[in-house]
């Protein structure tokens, strides 16, 4: 993990204008649920006073480190780190013993350490075990699903997880390869595969980055995991409280997207078909996108889009304890 601290580094994506939207009462408690390598979490505890406080959750162990060892730790009274995926955050709050925040921030992009340490799998530019989990701990790599999936598994993680239009060829492919010899291990073997399977592609498009998008996103349950933890947090946020969401591909933006949009809308209890609908839980506040200046400085940032809400202000029921939706009016 030294080695990683001090050979890659991350570029924070939209880091003023997420923490400008999302920190709105110094006194308040907020969450950065994707630490990452902490760019948007110091931030965030340079805009709080003595009183608020910081909790960051990370579902990659080498994130954690990265904020509790070494040099690169933060040593702040105010800060505290846990390790967790998202739809586990509702635990997390419980354990530390908040009642309600302030402020959620979700980056959803890759750090750029993941990309570039080759030992974590997720690049096709440098070759490296086939894993591509966020958190290592847990669950199955990239090469274990290729191993034992079918053609058709396969054809339809990548059709509907990396929008590839050559699904069923590469599929084909990796079946043929696994059945003659060993199963694809390395990412440069699934690279050259994809290449010599997609004919066009867009330009400056490498042909591989939409099966690598697919397979990440399937190892880590990624758009399950972010409909799961919005779900469960959005009762946690005080009135006024923001949500501001980083996504990097149309897949998450528009969970995103939609989400935001449902809870804008008046909630009607279908058990009671004479009662008033509720009112809403949530208002779009903004949407944002990288400058050019940016995009030049950091090409990584170019398809990132920020997104921002607020809890609106009408006070929350609760229920055995817990923080729950709005009493209806």
């Amino acid at each position: 993990m030294a080695q990683e601290t001090q050979t890659w580094q991350h570029q924070t994506v939209l880091l003023h204008e997420a923490v400008d939207a999302l920190v709105h009462n110094p006194d308040g408690v907020y969450v950065d649920g994707t630490f990452g390598r902490g760019g948007h979490s110091r931030l965030i505890l340079s805009r709080l006073s003595p009183k608020g406080r910081l909790l960051a959750i990370d579902r990659d162990p080498e994130a954690v480190a990265h904020a509790t060892q070494g040099p690169t730790r933060i040593d702040d009274p105010r800060f505290s780190i846990a390790h967790a995926r998202f739809a586990e955050y509702p635990q997390v709050l419980e354990a530390v013993g908040l009642s309600q925040i302030d402020g959620l921030l979700l980056d959803l992009g890759v750090s750029s350490p993941q990309i570039d340490n080759p030992e974590r799998g997720f690049s096709f530019r440098n070759d490296g075990p086939l894993d591509m989990r966020m958190d290592p701990t847990r669950g199955r790599s990239a090469a274990q699903f290729l191993a034992t999936a079918t053609q058709r598994e396969i054809a339809e993680v990548l059709r509907d997880y990396g929008e590839e239009r050559f699904a069923p060829a590469i599929a084909k492919a990796v079946i043929a390869r696994r059945e003659a010899g060993p199963p694809i291990e390395r990412t440069a073997q699934l690279a050259t595969l994809v290449a010599g399977t997609v004919k066009t592609r867009e330009r400056g498009q490498d042909p591989a980055t939409r099966t690598f998008q697919a397979l990440r996103i399937l190892v880590n349950a990624e758009l399950e995991e972010l409909e799961q933890g919005l779900k469960a947090v959005v009762g946690w946020l005080a009135p006024k409280g923001r949500l501001a969401v980083i996504s990097f591909h149309s897949l998450e933006d528009r969970i995103v997207k939609n989400f935001i949009a449902q809870q804008g809308e008046g909630q009607v209890d279908r058990r009671v078909p004479m009662a008033q609908p509720r009112a809403a839980l949530m208002q779009a506040l903004a949407r944002i996108k990288p400058s050019e200046a940016e995009v030049a400085g950091n090409p990584r940032s170019r398809s990132a889009m920020l997104r921002v809400a607020e809890r609106t202000d009408e006070p929350l029921t609760v229920v055995a304890g817990k923080p729950g939706r709005r009493a209806a009016p």
